[in-house]
């Protein structure tokens, strides 16, 4: 017999949304604000752990990797273009959502991003359901590292074979499978409702 679920985590970006600042994102960057592509990945390579991980705030980040020079746009105009990327995904977040609802779980996010971004993320996606959100900024550690994944079993006081772990790539799979968590390769809302319900995991939605 498995072990029943007790908790449930789940990634944001890719997820329950779009991507915060992945390369998609910058690249767009680069083009809407006409910055030199390989500066800008080469200062957002020094700084990007630092943000992700909390001990920088995004003001940092942005002064040493795109305000480093006087610009013709405000920082503010690019904060609002960062933010603009970020997309809910309603079907994805319904499931967590209907997960959550049904208080037989503790349901909480786990994913990689920087303080603000992420709080804007919450906010703005309606992810106010969820009983914790175990971010790389304030673990201190970032995905794929096993670490990240330990702190948040420690934090959440969860027993790895009665979790289960949903997240869109396979490298953020592999390290919670070592540690012996359940784990859902994210690839659509229909799927994923049918992975959960094979883990035994009951949720109503209002089209089931």
């Amino acid at each position: 017999m498995t072990t029943p679920i007790k908790h449930v985590f789940f990634d944001i970006g890719g997820v329950l949304g779009t991507n915060g600042w992945d390369r998609e994102q910058r690249k767009l960057a680069v083009e809407r604000f006409h910055l030199d592509a390989d500066a800008f990945q080469n200062r957002h390579e020094e700084m990007y752990g630092p943000l992700e991980q909390g001990t920088i705030t995004l003001d940092e980040y942005l002064r040493f990797t795109v305000f480093n020079q006087p610009r013709d746009f405000s920082k503010q105009d690019f904060i609002d273009f960062v933010h603009a990327q970020s997309k809910p995904f309603p079907e994805t977040i319904e499931i967590a959502r209907a997960v959550a609802e049904g208080c037989n779980y503790s349901v909480m996010t786990l994913n990689n991003e920087s303080d603000e971004l992420n709080r804007y993320r919450i906010r703005t996606f309606g992810l106010d359901f969820f009983d914790a959100y175990l971010c790389s900024c304030w673990l201190g550690f970032s995905k794929p590292t096993l670490a990240f994944y330990q702190r948040a079993l420690n934090i959440s006081q969860a027993q790895p074979e009665s979790s289960v772990f949903i997240d869109n790539l396979e490298q953020n799979l592999v390290p919670a499978r070592e540690l012996g968590l359940n784990v859902i390769h994210y690839q659509s809302a229909t799927q994923l409702a049918t992975d959960l319900r094979q883990l035994g995991i009951k949720f109503n939605l209002q089209d089931s």
